[in-house]
């Protein structure tokens, strides 16, 4: 009975790690110029924003994809909330590539918050991200809902964080720009899925 009461434990333990590994976030390799940056994507927590960015991904659309925005404390004059992030995407609103505008999704209904190395959407008004992403260097509250960046208060939908190559998102923030707009863009040559 005891050696029943074994295999018995033992194929729990296997069925709960099958499971388990079934169960982890999607993880997205963004080959760069600079280097090389890995991403998991909180599928479950954010699902209408992490469905679009993977489709653009598993459709190759992020093909001519690059970094072009780099944010830091120095060049946004004009604003009296600073952030820190670098931006990339498509970086055309004219482009075969462009999904539709998606639902936005607020901080407050996924509990992800703009932490450092989290990726996230950018847009203009609620509703209009697409394909242009940016991630955060340092923590940013004020991109989260409520937050004094947009005067709408509605923030920004963030779906992903950053687990390794931090150092490559701080090498991109730091290329030479012209205010906030690389003189050089790095190129990203290939978003893929490895995970």
């Amino acid at each position: 009975m005891k050696i029943y009461g074994k295999i018995l434990v033992f194929a729990l333990f296997c069925m709960l790690i099958f499971l388990g590994s079934n169960t982890q976030n999607p993880k997205v390799l963004f080959k760069t110029e600079l280097g090389d940056i890995i991403v998991e994507i909180y599928e479950k927590d954010a699902p209408i924003t992490a469905k679009n960015f993977l489709r653009h991904v598993d459709e190759n659309r992020y093909e001519e994809a690059c970094f072009y925005r780099v944010v830091t404390i120095d060049n946004q004059p004009n604003n009296d909330v600073k952030i820190e992030v670098i931006q990339g995407g498509l970086r055309s609103i004219i482009d075969e590539n462009i999904l539709p505008p998606i639902e936005h999704e607020t901080t407050d209904k996924t509990g992800i918050l703009h932490k450092d190395g989290v990726l996230s959407m950018a847009r203009s008004m609620p509703g209009t991200a697409s394909s242009e992403f940016f991630i955060c260097i340092g923590d940013q509250p004020e991109l989260d809902f409520g937050g004094k960046r947009n005067p709408d208060g509605q923030g920004f939908a963030a779906f992903g964080k950053v687990i390794a190559g931090i150092d490559v998102v701080r090498k991109i923030q730091q290329q030479p720009a012209d205010g906030q707009m690389l003189i050089s863009k790095v190129i990203i040559h290939n978003i893929i899925r490895v995970k």
